[in-house]
């Protein structure tokens, strides 16, 4: 579907308490090869026919008795769906063309008036229209985008996580710092490792007797953030007995890519090989 024909499929409400005018922009649009195009002469009504009809472009003459231009945008701010103020401002008045802008018009229009200009303005006003709709639905696509792929990937991470606690004796996340931020499984009789609570605190004490060189290994992989799989590792106890695990882990990342801890499972080898 070309640009223009979408601009001329646009619907359109002319507003003038002069029906000469009303006549000749119509006839003006129509030729032009507007297809919806209306009217009103009744300025108190317009804020109505915008909540029922949503209008592209609205051409709202500025003085109008009873209710006069500044007042109908007044009450179209009011129109909770749409934040975009669709107006072009007929006057007569120079000095209400400032006045008209400020008050939320996007564009004006000079009486009397001058048809090319008129085309001129109405057309380049509904292409920026138009295509403000086509940013606002894509931004709004992509939210949902966004929301439906989260909710994805915090279903895949239940899933992942079931499956681990599974096949391992435990599951383990810590964060950026190192501070672990969620366990599962026995982590302090296996390991001796006491995991600080999760409201914040970050002192967690450890048992002696592992392996530095070892544990220098895989804090070396850590740093460099990258996954490690079936790490063996050994620990021997303060009454001489020998402990292995194997463990293996893979950094995570959010949506802007920012790395913000790991996440693995954990299995002590000793008790199997018994």
């Amino acid at each position: 579907m070309s640009m223009t024909f979408e601009i001329h499929q646009a619907s359109i409400l002319i507003v003038d308490d002069q029906l000469a005018n009303v006549q000749l922009l119509e006839q003006l649009l129509l030729d032009a090869g507007y297809t919806q195009v209306s009217s009103t002469m009744k300025p108190e009504e317009v804020c109505a026919l915008h909540r029922k009809n949503s209008y592209d472009l609205i051409l709202l003459d500025l003085q109008m008795p009873g209710m006069d231009g500044f007042q109908v945008m007044e009450g179209l701010k009011t129109n909770v769906t749409d934040a975009y103020l669709p107006v072009i401002v007929l006057t007569a008045q120079p000095g209400h063309k400032l006045r008209a802008l400020a008050a939320g018009a996007k564009d004006f229009i000079s009486k009397p008036f001058d048809l090319v200009e008129v085309k001129t303005r109405i057309h380049n006003m509904l292409e920026v229209r138009l295509l403000y709709r086509k940013l606002a639905n894509y931004n709004k696509q992509l939210e949902d985008t966004v929301a439906e792929r989260t909710a994805e990937l915090r279903e895949s991470e239940a899933r992942y996580r079931s499956l681990t606690e599974l096949a391992s004796d435990w599951y383990w996340e810590q964060d950026e710092n190192g501070q672990f931020s969620k366990v599962s499984g026995p982590v302090l009789e296996m390991l001796g490792i006491q995991v600080a609570p999760l409201s914040g605190a970050k002192n967690a004490a450890q048992a002696s007797g592992w392996n530095e060189a070892e544990r220098s290994k895989l804090r070396a992989t850590i740093a460099e953030r990258q996954p490690f799989l079936d790490f063996v590792f050994h620990r021997v106890n303060a009454d001489g007995s020998a402990q292995s695990f194997q463990v293996s882990g893979e950094p995570m990342f959010n949506s802007n890519s920012r790395f913000v801890g790991y996440r693995g499972i954990g299995v002590e080898l000793t008790s199997r090989h018994q």
